[in-house]
């Protein structure tokens, strides 16, 4: 069929060429979905070329071509998706010296294909950002991750260490609770890259690679089962030192290796209680915390810790400094849970989440270990490739201000595969709702998510369901009913129902200033997290969809600039919003797991949020207009496009 329709192609008129190429490259769309496929159009991509497939089209030079443009031009779909695919692949074969094109060499070719794989990181991983699955089908996502898998193959990346290791230092800041991808990166350089310990960029990559691999030097030629054959040698002092290394390791980049589980549990098996703490990387406060429950600490670690489910260890350190292993209820819900028997369906889920499950860890200690990560690292909850921010933000608030409920939550659905809450007098149960947003799950989640996400999901879905109808945003009464009674009552949406446009948006902002903003607030900090709807934009500011954050505080920044820190559920916190409006996610006085940006640009995409109703109306007077008007200015010329905007004043 493709040789046909390129030999069509070729011989076609100047008449018949368009239908002809629209022919061809549909059938490359399909080649394209595979890596044999890939590997057959990259041994015809000169045949190709020469058929005139790029000719007067921005592909014809290759020499002009930018990097920074494919990710855009990959998302558009096909056929422009289509064409990009077949320029990276003429790109590839030029920079292997199977075909030449113009000047350009095959070192600048090598060169620009190395620039567009480290770009595209979420296509290398198959873990698309949220703006990504927005606008990309299934399709397209997998013909573009196999497009990546086939050049990574053929690839020298030694070029482009620096941008490596900035990725892999920018994802760990953001302390996420699922590892998986910063793992895939490290084991990857380790196989593609070669790294001398005397340059600084391969520096930075080999301390992710010893945080793993090798984090003391007595793990060198070890696996983590001769490593703790080593360690009954050691005398006190040296078992203190190499502790002290080894959880000075995890902190680094929040990574935990096999080898420090072992070390751990020997600890343990030995009764070398004083030196755990330097094993857990504990400050003082996490020190006090153990010292108070070191029997139940212990406890736990026998039952939970393993080689094989070795990152929950820095959730269970965090736990310890942030205090909420000291709550009676709490540690009442996790000896539950150590009780339980879960569902045949749960433990499905859950096994299928650990990717690679080991027959020594049982779906339990999966499970609880994933508690003790979420509990220890709220901030670090993400939805993966599913479409349920709402369930990610409410699993992390939950974390945050009710640990136990969570957990109780965490045992209902894990024992019963079931889950109610109650909304307005009434009983939703999961069981007996109708499918949610999420059509087929995701699994590349923690074994809490991936518990709990199907139900929430949908029982959010159907509050969604009883609340429409009523002239309003549904969120006004699914949020508070969903999360918790600590959602305020107000309820504030530059969106209107009624006239399908946006109203009153200077009363808007109004009342997000002086709900937030400490200057027109009465120097007020929020307490509990804000559930807080935004719009997404894409890099050049076109509205794309809705989005759930959580609005955690406002503060100043190092530089005194005052910005918004926030929860982005999405896995990753930094994006492109267009206009300059780019979330930061360390250096701007971010804590780990927390997104910023400055507090007009945040207020610049947000369109509902909830809102003190008896503190924030009388404070409304107290915002001038000239910062509405800058929030006014950056909203109308992104998202507010597409939308009517009335100039009818609302009763806030």
């Amino acid at each position: 069929m493709f040789e046909e329709l390129l030999q069509e192609y070729s011989a076609a008129t100047a008449l018949t060429k368009p239908e002809k190429a629209q022919k061809l490259m549909g059938q490359i769309d399909i080649m394209a979905d595979s890596r044999s496929g890939l590997e057959f159009l990259f041994e015809r991509i000169e045949k190709l070329s020469e058929a005139g497939i790029f000719l007067g089209s921005p592909w014809a030079d290759p020499s002009k071509l930018v990097p920074t443009l494919v990710n855009g031009t990959l998302k558009s779909g096909h056929p422009n998706s289509t064409i990009e695919i077949l320029s990276e692949i003429r790109l590839l074969a030029i920079a292997n010296g199977k075909m030449k094109v113009g000047n350009l060499t095959q070192h600048e070719a090598a060169n620009y294909i190395q620039e567009v794989v480290v770009s595209n990181l979420e296509f290398v991983f198959n873990e698309p950002l949220e703006e990504t699955r927005l606008v990309m089908s299934d399709h397209e996502l997998s013909k573009v991750h196999s497009l990546f898998q086939f050049l990574s193959a053929y690839t020298d990346y030694d070029q482009v260490k620096a941008k490596i290791a900035e990725e892999l230092y920018l994802i760990c800041e953001q302390r996420p609770v699922v590892t998986e991808k910063q793992r895939k990166i490290i084991a990857w350089v380790k196989e593609k890259i070669s790294l001398d310990p005397e340059n600084p960029d391969d520096r930075k990559l080999l301390s992710f690679q010893r945080s793993i691999y090798r984090p003391t030097k007595r793990c060198i030629d070890h696996d983590f089962r001769t490593y703790r054959e080593t360690l009954s040698s050691l005398s006190p002092e040296e078992l203190k030192a190499e502790s002290q290394e080894i959880g000075e390791m995890m902190l680094k980049h929040g990574l935990v290796s096999q080898f420090q589980a072992s070390l751990l549990l020997f600890l343990v098996e030995t009764k070398k209680v004083e030196i755990i703490p330097l094993c857990l990387g504990l400050n003082p406060s996490g020190v006090a915390r153990f010292n108070e429950l070191s029997t139940y600490v212990i406890q736990l670690i026998k039952e939970i810790i393993d080689p094989f489910n070795a990152q929950c260890i820095y959730g269970l350190a965090k736990m310890l400094e942030n205090s909420v292993l000291s709550r009676e209820a709490v540690r009442s819900g996790l000896s539950n849970l150590l009780t339980i028997k879960i569902h045949p369906e749960v433990e499905k889920r859950i096994l299928k989440s650990t990717r690679t499950p080991h027959e020594k860890v049982s779906p339990k200690q999966y499970l609880i270990g994933a508690v003790l990560r979420i509990l220890g690292q709220p901030l670090g909850v993400g939805q993966g490739n599913n479409p349920t921010c709402q369930s990610a933000r409410g699993i992390s608030m939950w974390s945050q201000h009710a640990p136990a409920k969570l957990i109780h939550m965490i045992q209902t659905a894990a024992v019963y595969d079931d889950l109610t809450f109650r909304f307005e007098g009434r009983e939703v149960k999961y069981s007996t709702t109708p499918q949610g947003l999420v059509q087929a799950l995701d699994h590349n989640l923690d074994a809490v998510s991936v518990t709990l996400v199907p139900m929430l999901d949908r029982v959010y879905n159907e509050m969604m369901r009883l609340a429409s109808g009523r002239g309003e945003d549904p969120h006004k009464w699914v949020n508070p009913a969903l999360y918790g009674q600590w959602i305020q009552v107000g309820f504030a949406s530059a969106y209107d129902y009624m006239s399908d446009a946006i109203i009153d948006f200077d009363g808007f902002v109004k009342v997000f200033y002086a709900t937030c903003h400490p200057d027109f607030n009465g120097g007020n900090r929020l307490v509990y997290p804000n559930p807080v709807g935004i719009f997404i934009t894409s890099a050049k500011a076109e509205m794309l969809g809705f989005h759930a954050v959580s609005l955690l505080r406002v503060d100043k920044d190092p530089e005194g600039i005052l910005r918004a820190y926030f929860l982005n559920p999405n896995n990753e916190g930094r994006q492109d919003w267009g206009q300059g409006i780019k979330p930061s996610v360390v250096g701007k006085g971010e804590v780990y797991g927390e997104s910023s940006l400055p507090l007009y640009q945040f207020a610049a995409r947000v369109y509902a949020f909830h809102y003190n109703t008896l503190e924030a109306t009388e404070k409304m007077i107290n915002v001038p207009i000239e910062e509405v008007q800058k929030v006014r200015q950056i909203a109308k010329e992104s998202w507010g496009q597409s939308y009517n905007w009335l100039d009818i004043r609302k009763k806030w």
